[in-house]
């Protein structure tokens, strides 16, 4: 029977949350593919797949035989932390802090997602999560009149996104900083609406916009050291991409 996934299997690069997962567990076991795979009794190539193609969404047969394989359990292999909160891994080898440029912090910024947004009352500010995108340069998301999101309208206000990886101890944020003001004209109302990437998560009647110029960029970013993964596995082995640079969603 032919390989449905006749890929060249080599050590390439583990892209999405359940491809890293899979890639750290199993050098901290001292398995390459072929043997994880063998352990597994699917197709090395399958097994690339699963770890290099981040829309893979195996069966639970074949998470229960990777567990297995692994020496885990399929609720740590799938993620069953979700709803912990990022960060609580140890710290990566070596790492390096860095600044990062305007540049970089506008190319971070357009891959749109879920932002949060400080918005200043007479108690302090107070921080919500929006799902936002960047039209015309300037960040943008919808909200529901009234709503604390809404009330950033007329304010100077912060703006943050940013990306944690557990797995390797390396992370990225992006800081804007810029004043709030409410979209009115129909126009414009119309060209957000058709050049948005993203819509609230939380449904319902969301129909007035915000925009919010940035009058500043800044941003960081944390690296570890090339070839080791981090120090939660100790053990040497090719280090992925800088997820960074890949787009959060």
């Amino acid at each position: 029977m032919p390989d449905p996934f006749p890929l060249n299997v080599t050590e390439g690069s583990p892209t999405g949350d359940l491809g890293r997962r899979i890639a750290v567990r199993r050098t901290a076991l001292g398995l390459s593919r072929e043997e994880t795979a063998d352990r597994a009794g699917v197709a090395a190539s399958y097994l690339q797949y699963l770890e290099e193609f981040p829309g893979a969404a195996p069966g639970r047969s074949v998470l229960l035989r990777l567990a297995a394989a692994l020496d885990t359990t399929v609720t740590d292999l799938a993620g069953g932390g979700s709803d912990l909160t990022p960060g609580q891994g140890r710290a990566g080898s070596d790492p390096t802090f860095t600044g990062l440029t305007v540049e970089e912090c506008r190319e971070l910024l357009s891959t749109h997602g879920v932002g949060r947004v400080a918005v200043p009352t007479a108690s302090g500010p107070v921080i919500v999560p929006v799902n936002y995108s960047v039209v015309d340069g300037a960040i943008v998301y919808r909200t529901a009149s009234g709503a604390m999101p809404s009330r950033a309208a007329g304010c100077q206000v912060t703006f943050e996104i940013d990306r944690i990886d557990d797995a390797f101890g390396e992370g990225w944020s992006v800081l804007a900083l810029g004043r709030a003001r409410s979209v009115t004209d129909a126009d414009d109302v119309r060209r957000l609406t058709e050049h948005a990437s993203s819509k609230p998560w939380a449904g319902g009647p969301r129909e007035e916009w915000i925009r919010i110029d940035a009058l500043s960029l800044t941003g960081r970013r944390i690296t570890t050291r090339r070839g080791t993964f981090s120090g939660e596995s100790g053990t040497d082995g090719p280090s992925p991409a800088d997820p960074a640079r890949r787009n959060m969603e």
